[in-house]
């Protein structure tokens, strides 16, 4: 077989395993959604068999032959499309070769009824009740980390990697410590500022049927494209993307809290954007997937922070939330909402957790994790260490633990190294945003304008449209001349929050 050939056999594969994983997504979501609690057992073993199918076709020794007269050859320039899907495809087959097909499945049946269990248990507030599903979970990853790893270097690193190419706990820590170094007594500042919030405001009376309507709309002007996409509610918001034309968003709403539904849509249109504007017609092969979830958080996080929490896109949008909810922001003036959708305090939800203060959560679960992978951490010791570590970072108890370890679903889906990727993306955006703020010229008058075709056409033409071919350092790198760096993180929140808390 002549190198082409082989080349077009291996995007045939490919793209056939793509969509094995897509009727994988379909069931995982609908699992979240409308699925009846009675059904997570038949649900497992659905999800269970695709992961196999899947594991089964992506390991087939022909891929490892394909590759391999692929790479033998001088027939793809280096960064052709071609050789960055070989090199992509090399790196999946060789970590899912590590893998047995019977720890793929049993990951992923696990997965599934410790979702399930992780609902009651939350909803309970009965750390113990999940427990044993926690332990199956941990046992099932560490087995996991051992076999990509060959046993050689951290544990850890291997599962990080899965999620974020190229970065390992050192780099990871070496900026997280940096981010809590600055963020710590920046907190500090905050909480001793005279110019605190009344958010009161955003706890009036918020019908969710027209905080759907609202937030929809924002997400459509924004970007996301509802004849591709819907938004449903689910216990832990989300994004799913099937494929090309069909993306899922989850929501979740409380009458008495305007920012949990507005905030968490815009987060996951910003999911949802980026992968309406991957490249369809590479759909099924590397170039056409998102490059890693840092990368990813980092589209969200642009649309929910840097743009949904700016000034200029309140000084467009406040007053279409006032005709929205005229009994509850009539007598609220713009500089008092502004004031209470960024008001920094901590407080137990990462989800709703500021824009200050968020970082300190992932470090947290960072922390914890780490010990948990490599055996210092014992799954029954979860809480009490979760406990003792967050009143260390934030300065109070938790009081019950669907305020603390339960309040996340990712460790009940075994994902252990997703983590970190939150604040990472966090990182990102801040040093992607100051890039588009220069490309851009006048970013703040478009954004207050409602003219957000310019910033989404920006975010494909340097994001999007890369697909998997760069990873997220050459990416950052690329856009921006600079390797990935908190510095930007921590320049806009000292900006942003001096200004608001008029502090230095």
């Amino acid at each position: 077989m002549d190198v082409r050939s082989a080349y077009q056999e291996l995007t045939a594969r490919s793209k056939k395993a793509a969509l094995l994983r897509s009727t994988a997504s379909v069931l995982g979501w609908e699992e979240q959604t409308y699925m009846p609690p009675n059904g997570a057992e038949l649900r497992s073993k659905q999800l269970s068999l695709l992961a196999g199918l899947v594991h089964e076709r992506t390991t087939d020794p022909k891929i490892g032959e394909l590759l391999a007269e692929c790479e033998a050859g001088d027939e793809f320039a280096e960064g052709s499309l071609e050789a960055d899907n070989l090199r992509e495809w090399r790196r999946d087959y060789d970590r899912s070769t590590k893998l047995p097909q019977r720890l793929v499945e049993e990951i992923t049946e696990t997965a599934t009824l410790a979702q399930n269990a992780w609902v009651r248990a939350r909803k309970e507030h009965d750390f113990h009740a999940f427990l044993p599903w926690l332990e199956k979970t941990v046992t099932l990853k560490r087995e996991e980390a051992d076999a990509v790893s060959d046993g050689k270097g951290l544990k850890y690193d291997a599962l990080l990697d899965d999620y974020e190419t190229g970065i390992t706990t050192d780099l990871v820590a070496a900026s997280f410590a940096e981010l809590r170094d600055a963020i710590i007594p920046l907190v500090q500042a905050i909480t001793e500022s005279p110019k605190q919030a009344d958010t009161s405001i955003l706890k009036r009376d918020f019908p969710a049927a027209v905080q759907k309507e609202f937030s929809e709309q924002a997400a459509a002007d924004i970007g996301f494209d509802f004849d591709s996409g819907r938004v449903d509610v689910a216990a832990h918001p989300f994004c799913s993307s099937f494929g090309p034309g069909d993306t899922r968003l989850t929501t979740r709403y409380d009458e008495n809290f305007f920012s949990m539904a507005f905030f968490g849509t815009m987060h996951e249109a910003g999911h949802g954007i980026y992968e309406q504007n991957l490249p369809a017609e590479h759909f099924g092969t590397p170039a056409g997937e998102s490059v890693s979830l840092g990368i990813h958080e980092s589209q969200s996080l642009t649309w929910e922070t840097f743009v949904g929490r700016s000034r200029p896109f309140w000084d467009h949008y406040f007053k279409p939330a006032q005709t929205a909810f005229p009994s509850v922001l009539s007598d609220v003036s713009l500089d008092d909402f502004f004031r209470a959708i960024n008001d920094v305090r901590p407080s137990y939800i990462r989800v709703e957790a500021d824009e200050v203060t968020y970082s300190l959560h992932i470090l947290l679960r960072f922390e914890l994790e780490q010990s948990l992978i490599s055996g210092d951490l014992a799954p029954a010791d979860v809480e009490a260490a979760w406990n003792e570590k967050f009143e260390a970072y934030f300065g109070f108890p938790v009081d019950h633990a669907a305020n603390g370890c339960l309040q996340d679903i990712h460790w009940s889906g075994g994902l252990l190294g997703y983590f970190p990727t939150y604040a990472l993306g966090k990182m990102y955006a801040a040093q992607l945003f100051a890039q588009a703020r220069h490309d851009l010229g006048d970013l703040d008058g478009l954004i207050a304008r409602g003219e957000f075709v310019p910033v989404r056409e920006w975010l494909t033409a340097n994001i999007h449209t890369h697909g998997r071919r760069l990873t997220p350092r050459q990416l950052i790198e690329r856009v921006t001349g600079s390797p990935p760096s908190p510095a930007p993180l921590i320049g806009y929140l000292r900006r942003k929050f001096g200004d608001i808390y008029e502090i230095n």
